[in-house]
């Protein structure tokens, strides 16, 4: 009789790490810039003062700005409303060279079973597959409701995580109040736009938009969806978000599917380790 021993907590750590960095190289996203620049107080100066307040408080003006971020998120994850919450471990790379992100998640159905989704954002269309035992794909979303989804889920992540790579020529910003502004993001033919809700210190503590698609029972439904942060850390002079969360707002009411933390966070990383070699940060 063979005894099957589920891999620990590490190694599924490291898995997706490789995995990863196996899906950056494929895709050939990294192309680090040879000094990047800081973030000056001149460049956010004609930004509206609820933005300049949220830029504050995230530590960006006089870092040098980010072309790429890495993250981990451990937590938990369901599937539908009825079902449970399985333990999910997450690892992601963001670029914004030419506006990527890739993200591969590992949970486990029942407990039992191994699922391994895959999100990404490459060349302008978003893709979301996943697996069981990483063979039988049970999931494999693509067309223009996945082109947008991942397109604002990578504003999303950039808000949360990088906000200078959203310092460019494809993103406006505008006030609502003084504690509320709208942001979009133009890429590919696509804009996608959301509400960014931040505190009297500048921390956003949630990030809502119309421009995503809940994949529900009878099909894809564009759907209201937040990321509620209720913490912040300080990592390397940067804010960082600590609890974090996904929930869908749909008729029926709230939907959560997604909560954790962030293990891991790290800018302007290159996943480009030499052949035969890898790379797992220890945080």
């Amino acid at each position: 009789m063979t005894t099957s021993i589920a891999p620990s907590p590490e190694q599924t750590r490291e898995a997706l790490h490789r995995r990863l960095v196996r899906e950056v190289q494929a895709a050939g996203l990294s192309t680090e810039p040879a000094a990047p620049s800081p973030v000056t107080q001149d460049e956010v100066a004609g930004l509206p003062s609820v933005v300049r307040r949220y830029l504050r408080f995230m530590g960006v003006v006089g870092q040098p700005r980010d072309w790429s971020l890495r993250a981990r998120i451990t937590g938990r994850f369901r599937l539908r409303p009825r079902l449970g919450w399985m333990p999910a471990q997450a690892w992601q790379y963001n670029t914004n060279h030419d506006i990527a992100r890739v993200f591969v998640m590992r949970v486990r159905l029942a407990g039992v079973v191994p699922m391994v989704g895959r999100d990404t954002y490459l060349h302008g269309r978003g893709h979301m597959l996943g697996r069981l035992l990483d063979r039988v794909t049970v999931v494999d979303g693509h067309g223009d409701e996945f082109d947008i989804g991942e397109l604002t889920t990578y504003l999303n992540d950039a808000i949360l995580m990088a906000p200078s790579m959203l310092l460019t020529a494809a993103t406006a910003w505008n006030p609502v109040d003084d504690h509320t502004f709208e942001v979009s993001l133009t890429d590919a033919g696509h804009t996608v736009r959301a509400r960014v809700f931040v505190d009297r210190r500048g921390a956003p503590y949630d990030f809502s938009t119309t421009d995503r698609y809940a994949a529900l029972p009878g099909g894809l439904v564009r759907a209201e969806w937040h990321t509620p942060v209720a913490d912040w850390n300080t990592v390397d002079g940067r804010a960082a978000p600590g609890t974090v969360a996904a929930v869908w707002h749909l008729p029926s009411g709230p939907l959560p599917y997604f909560t954790g933390r962030l293990t891991h966070f790290t800018h302007n990383v290159s996943l480009q380790p030499p052949t035969g070699t890898g790379s797992t940060p220890s945080r």
